[in-house]
């Protein structure tokens, strides 16, 4: 399985923010920052920061997904 926060950065272009503007605000560091670009995982503390700023849901600032790897043959 893996993480996507496209819909993060889907809500920040709607909301007129920056990346900046998020960090800032939710008091985050560059290299979480720099996780979320990246679809790495992150402390669920910075996540729900995020949710508290935004005024979301976490399921409305990522998803997870199937992992394109997988093996379609094993059961």
């Amino acid at each position: 399985m893996r993480i996507s926060y496209n819909k993060l950065w889907k809500m920040l272009i709607d909301r007129k923010m920056n990346k900046s503007d998020l960090r800032e605000k939710t008091k985050m560091g560059s290299n979480t920052m720099a996780k979320l670009g990246r679809d790495e995982t992150i402390s669920m503390d910075v996540m729900l920061r995020i949710c508290e700023v935004l005024n979301c849901d976490v399921g409305d600032i990522m998803e997870v997904l199937p992992d394109d790897t997988t093996d379609k043959n094993k059961d």
